[in-house]
Formats: structure tokens, C-alpha cells, sequence
């Protein structure tokens, strides 16, 4: 059998450590990975963020073309020109640069706690929650974008613990699969909900229409102001919480010989996590699949240390929302797709793939 223990030989002590040995002898998140160049992939990924970043500023649906565009940028173009890119590109490229690394952050550090690699803000109840909040706020008749954050945090936490709550029903949580299934029914009822309200709530369904698929457009400079010092803090806790999701993926008794809390780690980093896309998703809109797509890249670049993959999905979350709003701009010109939409095509084969996968990755 595989897995069966092998007997010691008759008259021979047994050499196995025990697990504080074993923990005093690891320094968790600086295991290294031979064979593998970080210097590399992290230009690779720049690379990629500065392109996406031009083309946002460049490309759209509108009149402008990008050689205006590029115009503009040097300050050698007209006045409509200088006007849709400073005035309205911008603030666009800026908040996708900052959902895109919340929710990349986000995704990583929810398979990590929770060890699995289906982890997903979209699949696990974060994101439908967070959306069912802000809903529920401005049906209510709230219009403050800094309350609206504030309630997508408290709708994005309750939703993650009532999914990880159900999922540890007979096992459930053990599956991978079995917690994405919990999830996507939990997630499924939460939009019914959303959407009832919104039958009930024309002026509501008018405001947010857009938003709630997931869209950049049309957002003023007010939210990036309240979303990107929660996002940043978000981050600075996130660089704390390195050792002991590192230790976390040698095991729970690792982890408690190194010191560390397995419970209170996977709390707090739920917490974070709901920070991070409840700030995310306040701005613009539940964005499905980024958390699914940006962790699994970065671990097919770097390898499975925790440290490397946040680093790599800070970079591969912004570039990815990038290209797919602009991908939501070219798509129906004149008109525009929402974000969403685009993400969901890329990230459904995606799913499948990581589903299908013979050998799912290890965390």
C-alpha cells in the first residue's frame, strides 16, 4: 500500500523525530526551491503590468484613438483627448491596478488557509456576500462610498464563515471540491436574494446595474480614496501573517511546534481576506475568478512558497484586471461589456482545468 507505515527493523531504535525537533529545525516561508529563478517571472510579470497598464491608458471605446491617447500622455493633444485620459482613464487604470491586487492577494491567501487550491473569494461566499450587503445599503438608501465599503467587509466575512461553518458538516471541508460546491450554493443564494431585491428596488437595479456584474467604468476618484488605504493596510497585516500560513502548510502540529496558532491564523487571515474583497468589491463590483486564475499562475511561476506566490499575485492580479477591461472595451465598441463577463470566460476553463487536473495542486 502507498501509504502504510514501513515497521522498524527488529533491534533497531526508531529515529523519528518528534514534532517540536522537527519544527525548531524549519524556518517556514524560506524553504528553498531548487530549480526555480524568481528574478525571472517577477520581470515577466512587470513586464506585463506596464504593458496592460499603457494599453488601459491608450485603448477604449470611445473617439479617442490611442495615438491621441499617447498624445495626451506627454501633454501634446487636444482638450477632449487630455480630458478622457487624465479625467476618466486614469482613475480607471488606478482602481484596476488596486482590485487587482486586492483580490490576487485575496485568492492566495484564502487557498492557503484553507489549503485548498479551489479557494476562491467568488466560489466561497465572499464576494456574493459582500455584494448582498452593499445591495441591502442602498436599497436602504445609503450613497456614502466609505459605508458602502464598510458594509461589503462585514457582507464578505459573514459569507466566507458561513460557508467554512457549512462546509465542516461531515467532512465536507476536507473535499476541495465538495467546499467549492458549498460555496457556489451558498453563493447562488445570496445573488437570488441580491436579485430580489433588485425586482423590488427599480431605482437600485438602475444605480448598480453595471456594478453588480463587475465593472471599472464610470467610477469617481471618492472610492479609489477610500479603497486604496483599506487595500494598502490590508496588505501591511498580510506581510505578518507570511511565517505562520508558511508553517500552516507543514501541518497543523508544524505550525503549533513553531509557535504558531493554526486557528487564529486562518481567523485573522479571513479577515484580511474579507478586507480585501469587500474593498475590492465596494469599488467595482464582484469580479469572479481572479482569486482562482492569479494564485494558480503564480505557482505555476514560482513554486508553492507562500512568500513568492503573494509577491507574483500582487503583480499577475493588476495585469489580469487590466487586460480584461480592456478586452471589455474592445469587445462591443462603441459599447462596453462589464469586467465580469470577461473574467468569467477566462476563469470558467480555468476551473475546469484545476478540477479535471489528475494531480491537484499542493498548498
Amino acid at each position: 500500500m502507498p501509504f502504510a507505515s514501513k515497521d522498524p527493523e527488529p533491534g533497531s531504535a526508531s529515529k523519528h523525530p518528534d514534532v517540536g525537533t522537527v519544527a525548531t529545525s524549519i524556518r517556514p516561508g524560506f524553504v528553498k526551491e531548487p530549480g526555480r529563478c524568481l528574478l525571472v517571472p517577477i520581470l515577466i510579470a512587470l513586464i506585463i503590468l506596464c504593458l496592460a497598464t499603457l494599453s488601459s491608458f491608450l485603448v477604449g471605446a470611445g473617439d479617442v484613438t490611442p495615438s491621441r491617447a499617447l498624445a495626451a500622455l506627454f501633454g501634446a493633444a487636444d482638450e477632449e483627448a487630455h480630458f478622457v485620459v487624465f479625467e476618466l482613464r486614469m482613475v480607471r487604470t488606478l482602481l484596476g491596478v488596486t482590485v487587482g491586487i486586492a483580490l490576487g492577494a485575496a485568492g492566495s491567501l484564502l487557498q492557503a488557509a484553507t489549503r485548498n487550491p479551489l479557494a476562491e473569494p467568488g466560489l466561497l461566499g465572499v464576494s456574493a456576500g459582500a455584494s448582498f450587503a452593499v445591495v441591502v445599503a442602498i436599497s436602504l438608501g445609503s450613497s456614502a462610498a466609505g459605508l458602502h465599503i464598510w458594509v461589503a467587509v462585514a457582507g464578505a466575512l459573514g459569507g466566507c464563515l458561513l460557508v467554512l461553518l457549512v462546509s465542516q458538516v461531515r467532512g465536507v471541508g476536507d473535499d476541495p471540491v465538495r467546499l467549492v460546491l458549498a460555496g457556489a450554493a451558498f453563493s447562488s443564494m445570496l445573488m437570488a436574494m441580491t436579485t430580489l431585491l433588485l425586482l423590488f428596488d427599480q431605482r437600485t437595479a438602475d444605480e448598480i446595474r453595471f456594478w453588480i456584474i463587475g465593472a471599472l467604468g464610470g467610477r469617481s476618484a471618492e472610492i479609489l480614496s477610500w479603497t486604496a488605504p483599506m487595500i494598502l493596510c490590508s496588505l501591511i497585516v498580510m506581510l505578518v501573517l507570511v511565517r505562520p500560513l508558511a508553517s500552516l502548510a507543514l501541518g497543523e502540529q508544524i505550525a503549533t511546534g513553531l509557535g504558531h496558532n493554526p486557528r487564529l491564523t486562518r481567523l485573522l487571515t479571513l479577515i484580511v481576506v474579507a478586507f480585501l474583497v469587500g474593498a475590492a468589491t465596494a469599488a467595482a463590483g464582484p469580479i469572479a475568478f481572479i482569486g482562482l486564475i492569479v494564485p494558480f499562475a503564480a505557482r505555476a511561476l514560482v513554486g508553492t512558497d507562500i512568500r513568492r506566490v503573494l509577491w507574483m499575485a500582487v503583480l499577475l492580479g493588476p495585469s489580469l484586471v487590466l487586460v480584461a477591461d480592456v478586452l471589455s472595451r474592445l469587445a462591443v465598441r462603441p459599447y462596453e461589456l462589464p469586467i465580469g463577463v470577461i473574467t468569467a470566460i477566462i476563469g470558467a476553463p480555468v476551473l475546469v482545468a484545476v478540477v479535471r487536473s489528475q494531480r491537484m495542486p499542493s498548498l
